[in-house]
């Protein structure tokens, strides 16, 4: 009989104070014996966006007491968890090294496997703690910091296909949020206003739509909301109709250019049967999701979505990648460091900055 691993994630990149104890089961998937996740929503709303010095030192209060919580409520102890994985980045370096710190010492303590996981391969591995998942898919990560299409070939094995080149959708929308003064956090506002809006009433931009392959660009959409959002003198209806007018071009813009994503990963994979895998905080978005399940019955492709409470930050999704690189004997020395930027494909060019040629 295979045993059945198990370990213990935590999770600081941002604003999030997250641990999670998983193990995997027969079917492949996980049994998620606990998942703490301590927001800190309320104490960024004020400055409508993440304060850094802020979310690290509520990391620093609070950390202790959701790992221990975390322990607590799967009746585990130390001693039966196989080894501990904590998110290295990318991310907030202030709030990085404090998970990634006590992940190293308690590892050291107890003489477990440590794994520094990158957060990205957190979500993008996801989908698997309730989906037995084959490789290859399609995955599009939409998050805070990132919006990129990637062929996911194995644990540890990302080819970037396309990407933004400039904001990441997540930020267009928490942007877009604080112009129309609809709330923080940004993303879950703007899907809510928007259903009390006209979705036709603004003809908004959809950049670089028909070029670049399936990169995206969302900053001159953004710089049309913001010269809208000027015209409408705090006009509550019309603010409804910005919001919904700039949904319905988000969602506009990832049907095309998933379209386009799938060719492409058709063509690289020499596969017929497509598995298209949305992840990451703005995966949550339920207007997004029926659009691309739309796309997904349109050309026939199995599109998967993680469970809405593993689209943002977790410990969960930490956890599991953590399973996932440990059955590869992916481990990692305790010196390693926190990093701000880490592509999943680190052969990728960089896309972004003046000068960038599409």
């Amino acid at each position: 009989m295979t045993k059945k691993i198990t370990f213990l994630g935590i999770e600081t990149s941002c604003d999030e104070t997250a641990a999670a104890v998983i193990r995997e089961n027969e079917k492949g998937t996980a049994d998620i014996l606990s998942n703490i996740v301590s927001s800190q929503i309320s104490e960024h709303r004020k400055y409508g966006g993440v304060v850094p010095e802020l979310a690290a030192r509520a990391h620093l209060e609070n950390i202790e007491y959701i790992i221990q919580s975390a322990l607590d409520k799967s009746e585990m102890s130390l001693d039966e968890i196989d080894g501990i994985a904590a998110t290295a980045g990318p991310g907030l370096i202030v709030c990085l090294t404090i998970g990634l710190n006590i992940g190293k010492s308690i590892a050291n303590f107890a003489n477990k496997p440590f794994i520094a996981v990158n957060h990205l391969e957190g979500h993008a591995l996801s989908p698997g703690l309730e989906n037995k998942i084959e490789f290859p898919y399609l995955l599009l990560l939409i998050s805070g910091g990132h919006t990129q299409f990637l062929t996911v070939k194995d644990v540890n094995q990302y080819e970037q296909l396309g990407t933004t080149i400039d904001d990441a959708l997540g930020e267009a929308f928490d942007k877009t949020a604080k112009m129309l003064d609809l709330g923080y956090p940004g993303g879950p506002s703007v899907e809510k206003f928007s259903k009390f809006g006209d979705k036709s009433f603004f003809k908004l931009p959809e950049p670089i739509i028909s070029r670049a392959g399936c990169n995206l660009s969302f900053a001159g959409l953004k710089t049309a909301v913001l010269r809208e959002s000027k015209k409408i003198n705090g006009n509550e209806q019309m603010k409804y109709n910005l919001a919904a007018s700039f949904q319905n071009t988000i969602n506009k813009i990832l049907y095309k250019k998933t379209k386009i994503a799938i060719e492409m990963f058709k063509e690289k994979t020499k596969t017929k049967e497509v598995r298209l895998i949305v992840a990451g905080g703005v995966a949550a978005n339920k207007s997004i999701r029926e659009s691309l399940t739309k796309l997904s019955k349109e050309i026939k492709c199995k599109t998967i979505y993680p469970d809405i409470k593993f689209c943002s930050d977790n410990a969960a999704m930490i956890a599991w990648a953590g399973i996932k690189r440990y059955q590869k004997k992916l481990f990692n020395k305790v010196n390693v460091k926190a990093r701000s930027r880490w592509p999943l494909d680190e052969n990728a060019p960089y896309m972004k900055g003046p000068g960038l040629k599409l």
